[in-house]
């Protein structure tokens, strides 16, 4: 008897439909998600430490402790800086009422010379307020802040998987035999997640560096902060040096004008477009897995989900997803071509043979 299955465009549907119902569940419990894969990302990120440790026999004590302390001092870190840059904007923003009053005088005389009544332009300008520009740029620390406002729940979760990181991958080892996909997907994603994670610091620090170099130049209050914001915000894909340029964009413009602004703006651009799109891609290389379309999908899905946690975590979370559902199917092979990007090295190898020349009838 032949056993006919569902249609595919069924299968498709009610997938769909299950990714929704999850994607939601996981969003009514995001406070609790968010945090663990944060932890789970940076025991990764730290396990070569723990590795070089235990190849040179350290105590099991001193794997758990080092990888746990590195982890500690970058979020304290982080968490210090945003903190410090968010009440340095609450204490500059009374100062520069008089630059905007003066700003706006000028815009007035500017739009008189061009025939603009004063009255329409006043009417323009009656909703402006320095206030507003400076809530802009707290509202992105802020939202960055309230990424690690967990912080007592993530260093819970760091020790707890510190302590299981030697044992679970003992495990994934010893799965090998029985479910190698699902070992093969795992080893994957940690690999995948790590250099992603590295290749992301490296090129931040040096957008960091010429950042804050062009903010010195240019005498936009803060630049070491702004610098900071910009490494952080180099973890966002698409969009982050966006997010990274608001604040010193909004102080250059009440610092030195119109002018400054531009040319901060320029300067962010050029650096941070030309590392990130054209240098650092060539670095990354397969290193993700995700093709650009799917890295920006990822962010909007992740972005709506787990907030900005979701957005700092973006790549990681994909990868994960892809490893749990596509990378552990034997039959995921097109699947994850579509994520990639990239035909499978079957296809490939297909396609580069040379098709056996037809001889023409005569």
């Amino acid at each position: 008897m032949i056993r006919q299955g569902l249609p595919r465009a069924l299968l498709v549907l009610a997938g769909t439909a299950a990714a929704v119902i999850t994607l939601a569940g996981v969003q009514a419990v995001g406070s609790i998600v968010g945090p663990v894969v944060l932890a789970l990302t940076l025991v990764i990120a730290v396990s070569p430490v723990r590795a070089w440790l235990a190849r040179r026999k350290a105590p099991v004590w001193l794997q758990v402790a080092v990888p746990l302390a590195v982890v500690l001092l970058v979020l304290l870190g982080m968490v210090a800086v945003l903190s410090l840059a968010a009440a340095q904007l609450a204490i500059l923003a009374p100062t520069y009422a008089v630059q905007f009053n003066a700003m706006v005088a000028d815009l007035q005389h500017w739009a008189a010379g061009l025939g603009y009544g004063s009255e329409q332009l006043n009417k323009a300008l009656s909703s402006l307020d320095p206030g507003k520009f400076i809530g802009v740029a707290q509202s992105v620390l802020s939202s960055l802040l309230g990424v690690l406002s967990s912080l007592f729940l993530i260093v819970v979760l760091l020790l707890a998987m510190s302590l299981d990181a030697p044992v679970f991958a003992r495990i994934v080892d010893a799965a090998s035999a029985e479910r190698p996909a699902l070992a093969r997907a795992l080893k994957t994603f940690t690999y995948k997640t790590r250099r992603y994670l590295i290749v992301s610091t490296v090129f931040g620090l040096v957008c960091s560096v010429l950042d804050v170099t062009a903010l010195y130049v240019l005498d936009v209050p803060l630049p070491l902060l702004w610098g900071v914001l910009a490494l952080i915000t180099n973890y966002i894909p698409n969009i982050g040096f966006i997010l990274g340029l608001i604040p010193p964009a909004l102080l250059g413009l009440l610092e030195g004008g119109p002018k400054t602004m531009l040319l901060v703006i320029v300067a962010y651009m050029a650096i941070n477009v030309v590392i990130q799109s054209f240098i650092q891609p060539k670095f990354l290389g397969d290193a993700v897995g995700l093709s650009t379309t799917a890295t920006f999908l990822s962010l909007i899905v992740w972005a709506w989900v787990l907030g900005p946690l979701g957005a700092l975590l973006a790549i990681p979370l994909s990868l994960l997803v892809r490893a749990l559902l596509v990378d552990s199917d034997p039959n995921g092979t097109w699947a994850a071509a579509l994520i990639s990007g990239r035909l499978p090295e079957r296809a490939q190898a297909s396609s580069a043979d040379p098709q056996p020349e037809q001889s023409e009838p005569r």
